[in-house]
């Protein structure tokens, strides 16, 4: 287990440039196993998630050649099935919340997809329903073995149809499009998710010959094709880890730019921070926050009463950032109610941010009420460890802005989701050391 010593309450200078976007990557990566031809991906993060989804392709026969940082091709010509039946495939899927996505593609192109219950962040229930609901709409058969936690579905051929999602999931619309491409007439998708990385997709499977019509919109018609051919793509700068760099710099009372974000794809993630009362600069492309030496301030509602922030599905705000959005809130002047409406276990974390001095009250699992101290008192140095990707990162900003030197154990956890973050925080001044 590597550890992260952290010493806090050091002023940062300078740009940081995004990695590519984590949850497109798993999108994308897991098209190529639509096409026999050679496919082109470019900004792909170099982190452990993606990663392990890149062995896993390869271990399932895909071709993937490194052409330069973060630039991979993929041809996936000669796919091993029998992998798909063994104990590698169980153990490597079941450690990797993306490799759900793998399904779609197989299911349309071969007849056959196989997953374990794959695993990732502890963050509360993450269901499946959406996914599997979607491939039986289309034709498939599903069984899932209660023994071994694996799913399947199989079909001779898929066949198009209308099918309203129970939810707007992210990853069940996306597994639903790359299974429709290849589906026999026309399949109509309502309740679709519509985020850019959704987008990203579904323009990057029209290129490869897809006829997909209503993107960014929650209503996507698919006509069906025979078949797919190559195409090169590049990943959008990840949205999650902007907010966390806006948040960042307002904690430690920071000038920095941000590089290259792709502003018209943040949605109300700019907003957001600006309630909270940090200045957010759009500068061509770049996001510029200056020092904030005199504190930042909550804005209410116009009727007066408390700010509240709370997740929904795109175009509403990222339940990802919700945990960073807590901490920059904890030395704030004002209070807010951080409303996480999707996941019941996101909001544990606190009770670390607690230890350190912060007033927060968890008033259930998914409600919390933080009152701002202002930078009037300075969080306290402490001993923590990362539960999950995006409180790892919360407690590491935390940490940052800390009187004191902080321990955060088990940082394998933000390292799932952020590229060499070590390295380039102390590229802009940060004081932190990496203990494996």
């Amino acid at each position: 287990m590597a550890t992260f010593i952290i010493e806090g309450q050091h002023q940062l200078k300078g740009s940081i440039q995004p990695q590519g976007a984590k949850n497109e990557a798993l999108q994308i990566l897991c098209a190529v196993l639509l096409t026999a031809e050679e496919i082109t991906i470019n900004n792909i993060p170099d982190i452990v998630d993606v990663n392990k989804l890149i062995d896993l392709l390869r271990n399932l026969g895909v071709k993937i050649t490194k052409l330069d940082k973060g630039s991979y091709t993929f041809k996936a010509d000669e796919i091993n099935l029998k992998y798909l039946e063994s104990e590698a495939f169980k153990q490597d899927g079941k450690g990797l919340r993306g490799s759900i996505m793998i399904v779609g593609p197989l299911l349309a192109r071969f007849g056959k997809g196989y997953i374990p219950k794959p695993g990732g962040d502890k963050i509360g229930r993450r269901r499946l329903d959406t996914h599997f609901e979607g491939f039986i709409n289309l034709g498939a058969s599903f069984r899932y073995n209660k023994e071994d936690h694996f799913y399947g579905v199989e079909a001779k051929k898929l066949k198009g149809t209308y099918m309203l999602l129970d939810e707007a999931s992210v990853t069940g619309t996306a597994n639903i499009v790359m299974a429709a491409v290849l589906a026999e007439g026309k399949t109509t998708i309502y309740n679709a998710a519509c985020e850019p990385y959704l987008q990203q997709l579904c323009k990057m499977l029209n290129r490869m010959g897809a006829k997909i019509s209503g993107i960014g919109s929650n209503m996507l018609i698919i006509d069906g094709v025979d078949s797919l051919g190559g195409t090169e793509h590049r990943m959008l700068p990840d949205m999650i880890e902007i907010g966390s760099w806006i948040g960042l710099a307002a904690m430690t009372k920071s000038e920095l730019t941000i590089k290259n974000v792709s502003w018209k794809d943040l949605g109300l993630i700019p907003n957001v921070f600006r309630k909270l009362g940090i200045t957010v600069e759009e500068q061509g492309d770049d996001i510029h926050i200056p020092a904030h030496t005199e504190g930042y301030e909550i804005q209410n509602f116009i009727d007066g009463s408390i700010l509240t922030i709370s997740d929904a599905p795109w175009p509403g705000f990222t339940p990802d950032l919700l945990s960073i959005i807590l901490v920059v809130a904890t030395q704030a002047r004002g209070s807010v109610l951080i409303h996480q409406k999707m996941f019941e276990s996101r909001l544990f974390f606190v009770d670390k941010l607690i230890d350190m001095g912060a007033k927060i009250i968890l008033c259930d699992p998914h409600r919390a009420t933080v009152i701002g101290h202002d930078f009037k008192s300075s969080l306290k140095a402490t001993t923590m460890t990362s539960p999950d990707i995006r409180a790892g990162v919360s407690l590491l900003i935390a940490a940052l802005s800390a009187k004191g030197t902080s321990t955060i154990h088990n940082i394998e956890q933000i390292d799932r989701g952020y590229e060499n973050i070590d390295e380039r925080l102390r590229a802009i001044g940060a004081k932190i050391k990496r203990l494996d």
